[in-house]
């Protein structure tokens, strides 16, 4: 654990320190965020938090290869220089859009291109775990589902970016509950597999930390397309790296758990589960309505959250418990054999239920 702590540790530190260069070569190239009728802040804004967050991860991954432990393994380090090659190149498209706003299919196209360099290096699904059996799949079908996986994570974190503070925060809890499972599998099976995984999963938990500081509410600089692609990359690759690589039949948990068997498939939906209804529901209603799947609107769920009546900061803060309860609450149905955390699970999301409507029923008390 003590090696992992070193390398959230160097990210968050890196990327803290690194935002600040950032912001002002933002200020510097233009590449500001104006203020447009689907936002919600009012004044300009610099992007670039992406390129500091790239800083982040190349440090916490160089740190990582050369560790007694996390060193040790050749396909760990191959996999984390590969994962860092693909970082760089979806972070320079980012930097790309921030600068010049480029059309769907540019963008879509140097997604590809980052989602390729991983996958045709080794990054990617070889079959899908399932409690009682194991699908095989052949190479094209192994890369085409890892490169849709990666193209799915990049744009669902990328439409989630709505709010300060929301998407680094809502990535960095889903990454912090995927880095407990996966260092359960990492430090007390000794599952190589697993450690590239959690290696990435704490970095990315690193960046987000670091980044937070710049990013809340007042946000002192934005993301932009360069940080969320990032994120959801390094989100996808993470997922890609465990789900699709282990075989369920080594994992010996021993908890006693119902839902043990099941935690390899169903984590990755948990961890991604407000991007993943974001996006999902974003497509579904622009299809609906007669328009292309990438047109902007203002029905996201952080714009839904706003129009319930919370504020901007209260709106972040509720998405941030919602993502809390739906990925630990998974892990801990997981590999707990216990009553208590469903009990736990249940509580938090009566919670949340209430914490969202609370601003509507108020109102209407007060009308009443």
């Amino acid at each position: 654990m003590r090696e992992y702590l070193l390398v959230l540790f160097v990210a968050a530190g890196v990327t803290y320190v690194m935002a600040s260069l950032a912001r002002r070569l933002a200020f510097r190239y233009n590449a500001v965020a104006l203020v447009r009728v689907r936002d919600v802040h009012t004044k300009p804004v610099p992007y670039f938090g992406g390129v500091a967050m790239l800083a982040g991860v190349a440090a916490a991954l160089i740190v990582a290869t050369h560790l007694p432990w996390l060193g040790r393994y050749e396909l760990v380090q191959r996999d984390a220089w590969v994962i860092l090659a693909g970082c760089a190149v979806i972070c320079v498209v980012g930097v790309v859009d921030d600068l010049f706003e480029l059309g769907a299919a540019a963008k879509l196209s140097g997604e590809v291109l980052a989602a390729g360099i991983v996958v045709l290096n080794g990054v990617k699904f070889y079959w899908i775990p399932f409690p009682d059996r194991i699908i095989a799949l052949d190479n094209i079908a192994s890369i085409a589902l890892a490169v849709f996986v990666i193209l799915f994570c990049t744009n669902a974190v990328n439409l989630m970016d709505g709010l300060d503070g929301l998407a680094a925060g809502v990535v960095a809890i889903g990454a912090a509950s995927y880095f407990v499972y996966a260092y359960l599998l990492s430090f007390e099976q000794d599952l190589v597999r697993a450690t590239t995984s959690s290696l990435i999963t704490v970095a990315l938990v690193g960046i987000c930390l670091g980044f937070l500081p710049h990013n809340v509410h007042k946000a002192r600089m934005f993301m932009g397309d360069s940080g969320a692609l990032l994120l959801g990359f390094l989100l996808a690759t993470s997922v890609i790296s465990l789900t699709g690589q282990l075989d369920p039949s080594r994992l010996n948990l021993n908890t006693g758990s119902p839902w043990a068997a099941y935690l390899p498939l169903l984590l990755p939906f948990a961890v991604i589960a407000l991007p993943f209804i974001d996006l999902v529901s974003a497509y579904t209603r622009r299809t609906l309505a007669g328009k292309l799947w990438f047109e902007a609107d203002k029905q996201h769920l952080h714009h839904r959250m706003l129009q319930l009546g919370h504020s901007h900061a209260g709106a972040v803060a509720l998405l941030w418990l919602w993502a809390a309860v739906i990925s630990f609450g998974m892990v801990g149905l997981g590999i707990v054999n216990a009553t208590w955390p469903a009990y736990a699970t249940g509580a938090g999301v009566v919670l949340a239920i209430v914490l969202t409507w609370w601003p509507r029923w108020r109102s209407r008390i007060s009308h009443a």
